[in-house]
This record gives structure tokens, sequence and C-alpha cells, in this order.
């Protein structure tokens, strides 16, 4: 062989070995994860050569189809590539909470809240988790904060009612729902918990 050829096959034994490296983190995205956890200092040359808006966007198509794996493997994987982006962080959380593995989704959300304090899903989706918890006051806590940032989403005040609710304060609750319904009166969930008050 000739030198040229034996560098042409060192080449590709290398890419080979990063596709397999590559196929291994979206085959085990728990490793992953855990992984990206104590060892932060990773190099984001280990994963593809995809920027972290493609993986976004193929962490979107993954998780449309239902495939929370792979959607998390692609999102830790651009998490690694551009730490500290509260959509990223959002997204792994709401993965995390689609798959019943609160306490994990509440420490993404938590991570997505102080780069983007001002982010009124991520209030909504801690104030979710709370309440689930029973965590009833930080719940209400952090339902205020969702509508101090933005006071228009009937979705907000519709969750807020439900926790209210289980916290027995039924006026209040009523209160809520009849916001949600002047905001969006074809809010058919809040209408049918409004009528059963």
């Amino acid at each position: 062989m000739t030198v040229f050829q034996l560098l042409m096959l060192g080449a590709s034994a290398f890419f080979a070995y990063k596709i397999f490296e590559h196929i291994q983190t979206l085959q085990n995205p728990e490793e992953q994860i855990d992984d990206s956890n104590q060892n932060e200092t990773k190099s984001a040359e280990a994963f593809s050569p995809f920027d972290p808006e493609t993986l976004v966007e193929k962490a979107d198509v993954a998780f449309e189809e239902k495939d929370f794996q792979r959607a998390l493997a692609l999102l830790s994987e651009a998490d690694a590539k551009d730490q500290q982006n509260s959509e990223i962080l959002f997204k792994i959380g709401y993965i995390l909470q689609q798959t019943n593995d609160n306490d994990e989704a509440l420490k993404y959300y938590k991570q997505a809240l102080e780069v983007d304090k001002d982010n009124e899903f991520i209030h909504n989706s801690i104030a979710s988790i709370y309440r689930a918890n029973g965590e009833f006051i930080s719940a209400k806590m952090h339902f205020h904060a969702s509508i101090d940032i933005d006071d228009s989403n009937a979705i907000t005040y519709y969750n807020f009612g439900n926790l209210l609710v289980d916290m027995k304060h039924l006026q209040e609750a009523k209160d809520m729902y009849e916001k949600a319904l002047e905001i969006n009166p074809d809010f058919s969930e809040a209408k049918e918990e409004l009528e059963k008050l």
C-alpha cells in the first residue's frame, strides 16, 4: 500500500469511530445525561458535527414522533454544545416531565429559570410540578410570577384555578376560571371546571 492509501485508511477508521461514538450517545440517552452532569468539561467535539440549532430542530421532530429518548439525546448534545441556553434546558425539562421524571425535570426547569427569569412558561411548568408534588405554596408563587410576566395567558389562569381547587380555595378558583374564560371564551376545559364549582 502507498502512503496515501494508508493515510486514507486511517482517516476512514477515525471517522467510522466518531460515527460509532455518536450512535452510542443516541442509543443511551440516560447515560449521556448522567455523563454530562458528572463531566461538564467533556469536549463538544466528541459529539456530532451538527450545530445546537439543528440538534434542537431534530429533537423537536423526534418529540413529535413520541421518540422521547432520541429527543433527549439530541437535546443533551445541544446542551453540551450550547450550555446555559434556556430554550434547550426548558425542552429537556419538558420531555422529562412527559416521561414522569418530575424531579429531574424540575432541575432543568430551575436551570432554565436562572438563565431566563422572565419566562412565563418556565414558571408555569415549575408550578405544575410543585402542584403534583403537593407543594402548593411554591406552586402558587410561580403562578403569580407567570401572571406578573404575562397576564393575558388563559392557560395560566386555568392551571392556577386547578391549584386553588386542590387547596380548597373554591372562590379564588372560580375567579381564575372566569378570568381564563374572559381571555378565551372558547376555553372548554375552564367552562367544565367552573361548572363543577
